[in-house]
């Protein structure tokens, strides 16, 4: 682990990588700037005076997601979530409208098809929902500075208009912004986006926790708290770099001139293969009902105010609906059917397994082991901390969700830096130095040392990764 990190420590020296992260980094710094951006019409002090009386909750949830842009109403306020959710009801649709399922098989082609539908997707979800914030918070007023001040200055149907806009036009950039950093930065841009926007109220929960507890420190619950969080930071690296190692043998086979003997490799499956898909689209999802009682849905007004109180039945939802989704977006990602094809193909086989279909239904029977103990795992780190906090009456606002959220991205983003930088062949994580490699060419360049080569001979491959 240690090599490891000493050897990322040098990405500024690898050109590519080093513009990749200024290119993330830039896109990042344009977000956050966004973020402080009020939408027209709108008294920032108001709104946040608002969302700080009613975010003990959802609405909390939601602030905390979108980096506090809700709390301003700035033009970020929906953040990604209309992108996120937009993405759930594709991939639902696929599995019941043949036509995505096919279009999904297309190769680059369908990719940007469904890219292109989800886009339209997202831009209809934030009219909607920017409809919505737009109707429930005209009216609305606190007590600020000793007199009660209206959040919306003018409110009317312009202002409803003007917002739609506003927020609209805010979340079709931030998918822009996401899907350039995905491209041509590093790491995944929506996940990176909900990162940053989670990392940056740190300093203000500290200070929170701070004032609060001036009069009273309680420095057991504190040290608890610290427990926990250090706790979960440890549970989740743990389990998001835990594997099920699967054995393969790959057949004696013969690649043009070259020969390869047989040789055992290992079939990694990650104990989370959905990673942090599952809080995120939960809690997307969970955005609806609030969304829907704005507009005065029936029976809406209740399911509301059940996820704002944050108590047991918020939480029960929120696990349920992240084992479902753990195993909804494993289906989706890892289809053993294809991998029991491809080691076919490579003439390769699970010991004591007939290759074909036995192979893939006990590939299948392996991921679903997996994904009911990663399920397990995603919901308890998701909802554990919350209930610990309301068990010592301690609010916290970085839960698991959270810090899943945070390590997963970090160590998905590290994984990428670490791939780009061995795609590079960078000196320390390829094992010879420079020298050594421009000596090997010169060697091999040498007429004297070629015409000794052997022409064919029997060559045994050295480690199963090349095979794989």
């Amino acid at each position: 682990m240690a090599t490891s990190l000493a050897s990322l420590s040098n990405w500024y020296k690898v050109p590519e990588l080093r513009r990749r992260i200024g290119f993330s980094l830039a896109m990042l710094a344009v977000y956050r700037v966004g973020v402080f951006v009020t939408t027209p019409g709108v008294d920032r002090n108001a709104m946040k005076q608002f969302v700080g009386q009613n975010g003990g909750g959802f609405v909390g949830f939601l602030n905390l997601f979108s980096g506090g842009a809700l709390g301003n109403l700035s033009i970020f306020a929906l953040g990604i979530m209309p992108y996120i959710s937009a993405s759930i009801i594709l991939q639902l649709l696929g599995m019941v409208y043949p036509p995505l399922a096919e279009m999904r098989k297309e190769g680059e082609a369908g990719r940007r098809k469904l890219e292109q539908f989800t886009r339209y997707g997202t831009i209809v979800l934030a009219s909607f929902q920017s409809y919505a914030l737009a109707t429930s918070i005209q009216g609305k007023s606190v007590a600020l500075l000793g007199s009660d001040t209206s959040i919306v200055n003018d409110p009317g149907p312009l202002f409803i208009v003007m917002t739609m806009i506003t927020l609209t036009t805010g979340t079709t950039f931030l998918m822009w912004v996401g899907e350039q950093i995905t491209e041509r930065g590093i790491g995944n841009g929506t996940s990176l986006i909900i990162m940053s926007g989670i990392v940056s109220r740190v300093p203000e929960t500290i200070y929170g926790y701070i004032q609060q507890s001036s009069g009273d420190p309680r420095p057991l619950n504190m040290a608890g708290v610290a427990v926990a969080f250090l706790g979960c930071i440890a549970l989740v690296a743990f389990f998001e770099n835990g594997r099920r190692l699967i054995p393969i043998v790959y057949s004696r086979r013969q690649v043009g001139m070259r020969v390869y003997g047989a040789q055992q490799a290992q079939l990694p499956l990650k104990i989370n293969t959905a990673g942090v898909i599952p809080p995120i689209f939960a809690s997307s999802l969970l955005a609806f009902p609030a969304t829907l009682a704005s507009l005065n849905v029936p029976g809406m007004q209740k399911v509301q105010a059940l996820m704002n109180r944050g108590d047991w039945v918020f939480n029960v939802g929120f696990a349920v609906l992240i084992v479902f989704f753990c195993f909804f977006y494993t289906g989706i990602v890892f289809q053993p059917v294809e991998v029991a094809e491809n080691l076919k193909k490579q003439q390769a086989n699970i010991p004591n397994v007939r290759p074909g279909k036995q192979t893939a239904e006990y590939i299948e029977r392996v991921v679903s082991r997996i994904t009911a103990c990663g399920a397990v795992y995603v919901a308890a780190i998701c909802t554990l901390p919350s209930m610990f906090g309301q068990a010592i009456r301690m609010p916290i606002t970085f839960g698991g969700t959270t810090i899943m959220i945070v390590v997963g991205v970090a160590l998905d983003t590290m994984t990428q830096v670490e791939g780009h930088m061995i795609k590079r062949s960078y000196d320390g994580l390829t094992g010879p130095s420079r020298a050594n490699v421009r000596g090997r060419r010169a060697k091999a360049s040498s007429e004297d040392e070629a015409a000794e080569e052997p022409s064919d001979e029997l060559v045994v491959a050295p480690t199963a990764e090349s095979e794989a």
